[in-house]
């Protein structure tokens, strides 16, 4: 008798259909729970098919498709933010920096470079040469930025999905190296004017 009572009031707690000894009262009671309005806000059912319901992928504005004209875009513009920026936030220090290694007799330490520079071309003088480190290191981040994806995408698909994966890090580190080189080449004309407008008073005075 308790036996009774307890699985009578267990079977109360659970859905009709999960026990019933009718498969066809369970196929049709789920069915009532698919078509049911309100057993999912994102369920809709569709068309002639009662049974059936699709849920809507997640919509994301403003994603950039890998490897798209567009993501290369997005990667030279972090370049170049990120490296001609930051570059030329530290003329100053770069300033010293190339000084020192000119003159280390006059130059001889960073305090008392800033000290030089200070009395002898004032405040302003602290960012002689800012604009070829600007655009220098403006390309250099563009390309070292670009060119790493693009090499990396490139290597593997030439490696192959199996080999590509294994060799994940090889083909990156060859990605980074190509794309550096490049980088490099596109800098060292902006560099070497740097150097010389910090270095040698008067230079391209009047035009940098």
């Amino acid at each position: 008798m308790a036996f009774s009572a307890d699985s009578s009031r267990r079977n109360s707690l659970i859905p009709s259909f999960l026990y019933s000894s009718s498969s066809s009262a369970k196929t049709l009671s789920f069915q009532k729970i698919l078509t049911s309005p309100s057993s999912s806000p994102a369920a809709a059912p569709s068309g002639g098919n009662g049974g059936a319901f699709m849920i809507p992928s997640p919509s994301e504005p403003g994603k950039i498709e890998m490897y798209s004209p567009a993501f290369y875009a997005a990667c030279t513009a972090g370049g170049i933010l990120s490296c001609g920026l930051t570059h030329m936030a530290v003329t100053p220090l770069d300033l010293v920096k190339c000084n020192m290694q000119i003159d280390p007799a006059k130059y001889k330490s960073i305090s008392s470079g800033f000290g030089v520079l200070l009395k002898e071309q004032g405040v302003r003088g602290f960012f002689r040469g800012w604009v070829p480190t600007l655009l220098g290191y403006s390309a250099q981040g563009a390309c070292k930025f670009g060119f790493y994806e693009f090499f990396k995408k490139y290597y593997s698909d030439l490696a192959g999905p199996e080999y590509a994966t294994k060799y994940k890090t090889l083909i990156y580190l060859a990605g980074s190296a190509s794309a550096e080189v490049i980088a490099d080449i596109a800098l060292c004309p902006f560099e070497a004017v740097k150097v010389r407008v910090q270095t040698q008073p008067g230079f391209a005075r009047g035009q940098i």
